[in-house]
């Protein structure tokens, strides 16, 4: 088993969370913070895609991404898969696009609270309300439908993670939401809401869709910081519950480190290429595109064809002026 220390070669949890915060920093003094939906429509569609294909994966989904763009962008229910996981990835990213329109458009949203529990129950009925419309838990009474809190006790999870009884989770979460106040102030504002996530895991207030709702709060929870939303990919399911369990003990450093890789990548995937002239160094994930993916820029680089540099951290980098350079010249090996 994989242990939550970094591997060789891969950069330490420490300078991970710095170029987190220098990369931060850096859209906050050029862009004045993250460019909303609609300034950026293409890279947060793209994000959300990626989000809701991920994150109802790690809970079962077996729709694959092709699936999930299709009936995202048309409408249209690709495969043969049982309704339930179409409306689960439905809800789901009706609530995702509601917690990116935070970024610039909060509505009601005031700078007192990052969170209310009026928005906690609403961000689980946006959720789960389509999915459940045609496969309802099987458990649920009528008091325990999309936005309402449990009424069952819930069994201890794998690694001794115990909920609250039931009737202590309105209180509970009521506290929970006040403690995230203290976010802004932390030393380390990333490992502090990966704490935090971990916090409303274990308090499971919901019957069923507390990973989802968990995971879309904590991107609710980042935009409001002024950090992009976090994706955790399936190929990370067991890294992730294994950093769950770490922080549920007092150690929320994994799950802070995951959190942050997650950022990070989209930081890099939309906001450096909005904010980067053409002959500026960035990672070439920011340079890809869906006729030259990373794989193919990094086969370019390895072949001498396309001018790039591998920074201290491991990563590969160029410049948009060295890519359409690059392009230019295949071009013109092709017509020969």
């Amino acid at each position: 088993m994989e242990d939550d220390k970094s591997r060789p070669g891969r950069p330490s949890r420490q300078l991970v969370y710095r170029r987190l915060e220098e990369g931060i920093a850096e859209l906050r003094e050029r862009m004045g913070g993250l460019p909303s939906p609609v300034e950026a429509e293409g890279i947060w569609t793209s994000i959300w895609y990626q989000e809701a294909h991920h994150s109802t994966a790690l809970e079962g989904n077996t729709l694959v991404i092709a699936q999930v763009e299709a009936l995202l962008a048309e409408g249209r229910a690709v495969g043969n898969k049982e309704l339930r996981e179409y409306m689960e990835v439905t809800g789901y990213a009706d609530a995702a696009k509601w917690v990116y329109g935070q970024a610039l458009e909060p509505g009601g949203w005031t700078s007192d609270a990052l969170l209310t529990i009026t928005e906690v129950r609403y961000v689980h009925e946006v959720a789960m309300a389509p999915m459940w419309g045609v496969a309802p838990h099987p458990g649920a009474t009528a008091e325990e439908k999309p936005g309402s809190f449990r009424r069952h006790d819930v069994q201890p999870f794998a690694g001794g993670m115990a909920s609250p009884s039931w009737v202590e989770v309105p209180a509970t979460t009521t506290d929970w939401v006040s403690s995230l106040v203290t976010i802004r102030a932390a030393p380390n504002p990333v490992e502090a809401l990966a704490a935090a996530h971990a916090t409303f895991e274990r308090i499971h207030p919901f019957l069923d869709g507390n990973g989802r709702t968990g995971r879309l709060l904590l991107n609710l929870l980042l935009v409001r910081l002024g950090y992009p939303p976090a994706i955790v990919y399936t190929r990370d399911r067991n890294r992730y519950l294994r950093a769950l369990r770490r922080a549920d003990g007092g150690d929320p450093g994994p799950l802070g480190e995951l959190v942050a890789r997650a950022v990070t990548d989209n930081l890099y995937r939309f906001v450096v290429p909005a904010v980067a002239g053409p002959h500026r160094l960035v990672p070439i994930v920011s340079l890809a595109t869906k006729s030259q993916s990373v794989s193919t820029l990094r086969a370019a680089i390895e072949r001498g064809r396309l001018n790039a540099q591998k920074g201290a951290d491991g990563q590969w980098r160029s410049t948009r002026a060295w890519v359409d350079e690059y392009v230019a010249s295949k071009y013109r090996r092709q017509r020969r």
